[in-house]
C-alpha cells in the first residue's frame, strides 16, 4: 500500500518500507539498464547481424527491435521488463488515486484520470507485448505491440500535461511546478523525436542511404529515453510519499 510519512501501522506488522521516489527511480532503472546492456551485447557480438537492413546499405546501430531479439539479449531484456511491469502497474494506480485526491469536485478532471489510467495500463501491455513477441518471431504482433505501446504512451503523456497543467495554477509546491515543466518539455522533445524517426525511417525505406537507419535507430533510442524520463518525473509528485508491505495483526480473542 502506498502511504505518506505520519500513516498509522500500528494495528499491522510491516515488512517493507521504501520511499516512493526510491521505487519510481528503480522502477525506471530496471527498463533503462536492460536496455543499454542489450546495446552493449549486441554491438560487441552480433553487430553485423543487429545493423543489416533490407537495403544492405552501411548502417552502425542496431534498432531496438534487432537489439533485444537475439540470444541472450532477449532474455536479458524480458528479464527486465518483467521485473519492471509489476511496479508500473502499482505506480499507474498510485496516480490514478492522486488525481482523485486532486480533482474528486471536478467532473471533467475526474474522466480524464479515468482514461489517463487507462491509457497508462495499455502502455505497459503494449510494452509487455512488443518484449515478449520479439520481431524475429512474430513480427505482426510485435508491431502492432509497438505501435500500441508509443500511441497510448503519446496519449497518455498528453493527458497527464492536462491534468498537471490545472494542478500546477492551484499548486503552493514548488516539487509540482518543476514536476509539471519537466513533463512539458519531455512531451515536447518526444514528439520532436518521434517525428525524426519516422521521418528517417520512410527516407531509409524509400531511398536506401547509407546511415539513414543509423539515424533513425539513434532517435528510437531518444525517444525511449524521454519516455522514461517523463516517468521518473515521479520523483516529484511522490516525494513525501512511501511504498508500504504490512500484514494485518492477528486478532487474538480467548
Amino acid at each position: 500500500m502506498l502511504q505518506g510519512p505520519y500513516s498509522n501501522l500500528e494495528r499491522d506488522r510491516l515488512l517493507v518500507r521504501i520511499p516512493f521516489t526510491y521505487f519510481a527511480v528503480g522502477t525506471v532503472l530496471l527498463p533503462f539498464g536492460g536496455l543499454l546492456i542489450c546495446l552493449a551485447v549486441t554491438l560487441m557480438y552480433h553487430y553485423s547481424d543487429a545493423t543489416y537492413t533490407h537495403c544492405e546499405v552501411r548502417n552502425y546501430l542496431p534498432s531496438i527491435s534487432s537489439a533485444i531479439s537475439r540470444v541472450p539479449e532477449r532474455y536479458i531484456w524480458r528479464g527486465f521488463i518483467g521485473l519492471h511491469s509489476a511496479p508500473r502497474y502499482l505506480v499507474s494506480a498510485a496516480y490514478f488515486s492522486f488525481y482523485h485526491r486532486h480533482f474528486h469536485n471536478r467532473m471533467l478532471e475526474l474522466l480524464l484520470s479515468g482514461l489517463t489510467l487507462l491509457l497508462s495500463l495499455t502502455e505497459n501491455t503494449g510494452l509487455l507485448v512488443l518484449t515478449y513477441v520479439g520481431s524475429t518471431e512474430t513480427y505482426k504482433i510485435h508491431k502492432y505491440g509497438f505501435i500500441t505501446f508509443i500511441g497510448s504512451s503519446l496519449l497518455h503523456m498528453l493527458t497527464t500535461l492536462r491534468l498537471w497543467f490545472v494542478i500546477q495554477r492551484h499548486s503552493l509546491h514548488s516539487e509540482e511546478v518543476t514536476s509539471y515543466r519537466w513533463k512539458r518539455r519531455l512531451f515536447l522533445f518526444n514528439i520532436i523525436c518521434c517525428v525524426c524517426a519516422f521521418y528517417f525511417f520512410r527516407r531509409h525505406n524509400e531511398f536506401c542511404e547509407h546511415g539513414v537507419y543509423t539515424l533513425f535507430a539513434l532517435f528510437e533510442y531518444l525517444v525511449v529515453f524521454s519516455n522514461m524520463a517523463f516517468h521518473i518525473t515521479a520523483f516529484w509528485d511522490f516525494r513525501s510519499k512511501e511504498v508500504m508491505v504490512a500484514t494485518p495483526a492477528e486478532d487474538k480473542r480467548y
